[in-house]
């Protein structure tokens, strides 16, 4: 019972943020484009994203440990939110800081929540290791359905609101706002090794270059990503003229991901025991 409330607690906290952040991402393209922004400066705009998201990707781990995990993860609904906000500006350069707040927020979203549970449910609840999948697992199937649920709304959203394509983001200002405030109060903080952020990040680029075999993952998911980031920026002008509904597509992207993890689950787990290359 008392894993299961701490679970609990974890998932009301992270699970919001999580939905806020699926909402972002079915309209963006249309909502540059329908403020007259010429495609090569909607990709700057992604770009700014992406960088900031990769730049501050470097030293997240030691800002997350330094500042605290708790203060992280309510920074990042913090930053989130105002990026938010910003897409309801016609000015490059403030949707370009929205933007690269965004990609902080995001940084810190995939590093400080799960960073805060790891050490909350091994040294302050002191529950066995072998939990800590089970967590996880209820989180990607929540993630699942709330990347699905998120195109649906954000199509409903934008259109029975006047405000358009900016409605899903002014929606997600709720649940980044709802995540924040809950781990701000219910969470206790936590704090990571201190070490200088040069040793830290010497640390890591040895670790990598040390094993091929580490260094080729890490080659292999830098591509893979990379494709994904092309679709995610080429998908919205290829099928907009044809009259699809944007957030139907969305939703129907993140449907087809959910459904080829859960058969590689099986086929992994299942009688058929594949094994990944």
């Amino acid at each position: 019972p008392a894993f299961l409330h701490f679970q609990r607690q974890f998932l009301l906290g992270y699970l919001p943020a999580l939905a806020a952040d699926w909402l972002q991402g079915p309209l963006l393209f249309q909502l540059l484009q329908r403020r007259g922004f010429l495609r090569s400066q909607i990709a700057a705009l992604y770009s700014c994203g992406f960088a900031s998201n990769v730049a501050f990707g470097l030293v997240s781990g030691f800002f997350v440990d330094r500042l605290g995990r708790k203060k992280s993860c309510v920074l990042s609904s913090g930053l989130c939110s105002v990026s938010c906000l910003l897409q309801l500006s016609r000015d490059f350069l403030a949707l370009a800081a929205g933007r690269v707040l965004a990609g902080l927020g995001t940084s810190l979203l995939f590093s400080a929540f799960e960073s805060w549970y790891i050490h909350e449910h091994l040294e302050h609840h002191d529950f066995p290791a072998e939990w800590i999948p089970d967590t996880f697992s209820r989180v990607a199937l929540w993630n699942s359905g709330l990347a699905v649920a998120a195109g649906l709304v954000a199509e409903l959203v934008a259109e029975g609101l006047a405000l358009g394509s900016v409605a899903p983001f002014l929606v997600a200002v709720p649940f980044l706002a709802l995540s924040g405030v809950f781990a701000g109060k219910n969470w206790d903080e936590n704090y990571g090794k201190s070490r200088l952020c040069g040793k830290a990040c010497g640390e890591g680029l040895r670790g990598l270059l040390s094993d091929p075999r580490v260094l080729l993952l890490g080659l292999v998911q830098a591509l893979v990503e990379s494709i994904l980031l092309i679709f995610a920026f080429l998908w919205t002008p290829v099928l907009e003229p044809h009259g699809i509904p944007l957030g139907i597509a969305f939703s129907g992207f993140t449907a087809a991901s959910a459904v080829g993890s859960a058969l590689f689950r099986r086929g992994v787990t299942g009688r058929l025991r594949l094994q990944p290359l």
